[in-house]
């Protein structure tokens, strides 16, 4: 049955009692959990597929875009799904999917079988089930936190976030080290049921509101592109992202090709400096919702935009020893900015698209925005197969400062904060 986050839902959100408070810390625990679980995957799957497979450069880049081809394909059709269904259940089937493919990818490591075609199908599935769980998680905060509280909420999940990528690829490296590569990815299975087991208990505020009528799936879905493509700060915004995203995905395609083969990280070393770059993410997002009650929404967007991302370029300038400090400084400023970005897009799109709507947004605006994530790992992965990966990373790094160029040609400039609501026609 359809679910609305109408105002009485935000006024249940902020009524006196402990219910919304329990809710988000629920909310919170689980996805944190599953986030960390996660976070050791991401350093674990590309380990086993350079360590036990002999992956190619140009292959990893393929394993780094398998879970994100998936918004191509279903990525507008699950906004309106997710429109006509009851959010939380979606987000339970979808972490049960996760859970079995990345259960599956040791059980048949143990029995000698796997293969980077398991490898990559395991990537396909668990991004499929990803899409749907996106889509419904974005669409369901607002369900259960006041509107004012959106941008502190967020604030948290994402340092939430960030700090599991702290420990994750530490634990990762360290699961590796002990365990082998393929166990470690248990921990994510599991985090996925402790993801549902906080959903489950989740207490609903209020009946749920009376179905909507239904339409073609085709209409459902245009009435949310043409929100996005027609709206100029929704249209801006969600450019930034894609370029963001494009950028990032080089990054993160290349970056333990460049630590492991490049500067020499052993596999101890390397989930600690992965990690690094989580701590500037949690710091990013406990200073975004300051930053955007000091300067604005729309001038703090800019001003993190182009402090935080030059920083990026310092990576490139890895090497042994002390060098390392380059990697270091560089990725962790630079997710920070990004953090701190997504922060303040999150609270935008939650607050300023209609309520009626917000499944199909927000499903079209991650489609836009990962549509990218594929094509900028294929690429990261074919620049470091043609021209190295020390070249690879000024390319990528440079490019997510060039994102910014976005923000600049759009509606933002001159403003101190993003609208609140699109504007009344005539």
């Amino acid at each position: 049955m359809l679910e609305s986050a109408t105002p009485t839902a935000a006024q249940s959100a902020t009524a006196p009692g402990q219910r919304p408070h329990r809710n988000f810390r629920l909310l919170l625990i689980g996805e944190t959990t599953s986030k960390l679980g996660t976070s050791v995957t991401s350093v674990l799957l590309p380990l086993v597929a350079v360590t036990t497979l002999h992956a190619s450069p140009f292959m990893m880049g393929v394993l780094t875009a398998a879970p994100w081809l998936p918004w191509l394909v279903v990525g507008l059709p699950a906004g309106a799904w997710v429109d006509r269904l009851a959010p939380r259940p979606v987000m339970l089937v979808c972490n049960a999917v996760s859970a079995t493919v990345l259960a599956s990818v040791p059980a048949t490591w143990w029995l000698g079988a796997l293969t980077m075609a398991h490898l990559l199908g395991a990537a396909l599935v668990s991004g499929t089930a990803s899409v749907f769980f996106s889509t419904a998680y974005s669409a369901y905060l607002p369900r259960l936190v006041a509107t004012d509280d959106l941008m502190t909420r967020n604030a948290q999940l994402q340092a939430g976030d960030q700090a599991a990528r702290v420990a994750g690829p530490g634990l990762g490296g360290l699961i590796a080290q002990t365990l082998g590569g393929a166990p470690g990815l248990l921990l994510d299975a599991a985090s996925f049921l402790v993801s549902s087991i906080c959903l489950a208990a989740i207490r609903p505020e209020g009946p749920r509101p009376a179905p909507a009528p239904r339409r073609r799936l085709s209409r459902e879905m245009a009435d949310g592109l043409r929100f996005v493509v027609g709206d100029p700060w929704v249209r801006a915004v969600t450019a930034f992202g894609a370029a963001v995203n494009l950028a990032m995905a080089g990054f993160q395609a290349v970056q333990i090709v460049f630590l492991v083969r490049t500067v020499g990280v052993g596999s101890d070393t390397l989930g600690w400096l992965v990690s690094c770059g989580g701590l500037g993410g949690v710091l990013g997002g406990l200073l975004a919702g300051r930053l955007a009650r000091r300067l604005g929404t729309a001038r703090a967007l800019l001003v993190i935009q182009f402090t935080a991302s030059p920083f990026g370029l310092l990576a490139a300038l890895a090497g042994p020893g002390p060098r390392l400090a380059f990697f270091v400084l560089g990725t962790s400023v630079m997710l920070a900015g990004v953090v701190a970005c997504n922060v303040i897009l999150v609270s935008f799109r939650q607050t300023y698209c209609p309520a009626e709507l917000l499944g199909r947004v927000t499903a079209t605006t991650l489609f836009l925005n990962f549509s990218t994530v594929p094509l900028g790992a294929l690429l990261g992965g074919s620049l470091a197969s043609l021209f190295g990966a020390r070249t690879t990373m000024w390319v990528v790094t440079a490019a997510l400062l060039a994102a910014g160029g976005f923000l600049l040609v759009g509606p933002l400039r001159g403003l101190r904060d993003l609208p609140g609501a699109p504007a009344a026609e005539d």
